[in-house]
C-alpha cells in the first residue's frame, strides 16, 4: 500500500492540509514547516498522485507538442527540451507528427485530442491566418516557428533576419565575398527560409557586397540530400562561392559532403555556416559553424505560456516572445585549431 498524505502529516506532526499546501507548492507555508514536511516526504518516499491532482482541476495533465518532422534532429532536440520543461510543471507531453501537411496541422489545431490534452504547442508549416482565426477549440495554443501570424495566440520565435545576418557577418569578416545561400523556397514569403534569405541580403548590402542571385540555390526539402542537391546545382552551373550559408544544419552537412567530393577544401576554399546547432554538426569530420537558437528558452517559454493560459495568470493579449540565439564558430569556418 502506498504512502498517503495522512502518513506524511503524522510523520511531520502537521495537518493533512499543510502537507497538501507543501506538495502543491502554495506560498503560504513557513520555511520551517515546509522543511519538516519535505523531510517527512523524503523519509517515507511519498509520491503525489499527479493524475488525481490534475483531474480535480478538470485537466488531464498532458500538453501536446505537434511538429512537422520528428526525424529532423532540431525538432527531436526541441521536443526533449519541451518534455523537460513540462515535467517541471508536473505535465506530460504527447508528441504529434504533422509532416508539415495542412490537413494534419488543421486536425491538431482544431482540437481532435481535446478530451486528452490541456493545451497545444504547435510548429506549423502550412497553416494560414484564416485557419487559425477560424479555430473553435478553446484550449490554449502556442505557436512556434518564424512564420508571422495575425492570430490571437502566443507566438515564440527567434529573430531569423538578425540570426542570418550574424552568420553572414561572420563570413564577411573572414574576407569572403561570394557567399551563397542554400535552401531558398518558392512558397509564402512568411516562411523561415525567406526571412533567412532576407538577412543574407541585408548583411551583404551592409557590407557593400552585391547579393548576386546566381548564388541563391533553391531546395524542395530540409534534409541532407536537399542541401547536397542545392550545392550540386550551384557548382554544376559554374557558380563557385567562397562561402555557403545554409538554411539549416542538415542542408549544410549535405553541402559539405558535395564540396569534399568535388575536391574543395573546407574552410580554405569554401567556408560553411548552418542553422539550428544540432548534435550532428558537432561530431562530423569537420565540425559545423552554426546559428544556435536557444532551444531551452523556446521550450520553457512555450510551456510557461500554456500553463499561464490554463491558470488564467496571463494577459489577455497574445504574446510575441523572442528567445535568443548565438553563433557557434567551429571548424567549417575557422579550420582545425592546433
Amino acid at each position: 500500500m502506498g504512502v498517503s498524505l495522512k502518513d506524511v502529516a503524522q510523520r511531520a506532526g502537521v495537518s493533512i492540509k499543510t502537507v497538501s499546501n507543501v506538495v502543491n507548492d502554495y506560498p503560504h507555508v513557513t520555511p520551517a514547516m515546509r522543511a519538516r514536511v519535505r523531510q517527512a516526504i523524503d523519509e517515507l518516499g511519498y509520491r503525489p498522485n499527479l493524475t488525481a491532482r490534475h483531474l480535480r482541476k478538470g485537466r488531464t495533465g498532458i500538453i501536446a507538442l505537434a511538429v512537422p518532422e520528428l526525424g529532423n534532429p532540431y525538432f527531436a532536440e526541441l521536443a526533449s527540451a519541451v518534455i523537460d520543461a513540462a515535467a517541471r510543471h508536473h505535465y506530460t507531453v504527447l508528441l504529434d507528427h504533422t509532416a508539415g501537411l495542412r490537413e494534419k496541422e488543421m486536425l491538431v489545431c482544431q482540437g481532435f485530442r481535446t478530451h486528452v490534452i490541456d493545451g497545444l504547442i504547435l510548429s506549423p508549416i502550412e497553416l494560414e491566418n484564416a485557419d487559425l482565426r477560424g479555430r473553435t477549440d478553446t484550449s490554449p495554443l502556442v505557436l512556434l516557428g518564424e512564420r508571422e501570424y495575425d492570430a490571437p495566440y502566443d507566438h515564440i520565435a527567434i529573430d531569423n533576419v538578425a540570426a542570418a545576418r550574424s552568420a553572414v557577418r561572420h563570413l564577411v569578416g573572414m574576407g569572403r565575398q561570394r557567399i551563397a545561400f542554400l535552401g531558398a523556397r518558392a512558397e509564402s514569403a512568411r516562411q523561415p527560409a525567406h526571412l533567412r534569405l532576407q538577412g543574407w541580403r541585408e548583411e551583404l548590402a551592409a557590407a557593400g557586397l552585391p547579393h548576386d542571385d546566381s548564388l541563391v540555390a533553391p531546395a524542395d526539402g530540409y534534409g541532407r540530400a536537399d542541401g547536397a542537391q542545392a550545392m550540386d546545382l550551384l557548382l554544376d552551373r559554374g557558380v563557385r562561392p567562397d562561402a555557403v550559408f545554409a538554411y539549416n544544419d542538415l542542408q549544410a552537412i549535405g553541402a559539405m559532403r558535395v564540396l569534399g567530393e568535388r575536391g574543395l577544401r573546407i574552410p580554405q576554399d569554401v567556408a560553411v555556416v548552418g542553422f539550428d546547432d544540432i548534435e550532428d554538426g558537432r561530431f562530423g569530420a569537420i565540425t559545423l559553424t552554426t546559428v544556435s537558437p536557444d532551444k531551452q528558452a523556446i521550450a520553457r517559454q512555450a510551456v510557461s505560456c500554456v500553463i499561464s493560459r490554463l491558470t488564467g495568470s496571463a494577459d489577455t493579449e497574445p504574446r510575441r516572445l523572442r528567445p535568443g540565439h548565438d553563433l557557434v564558430v567551429r571548424e567549417s569556418t575557422l579550420g582545425r585549431q592546433r
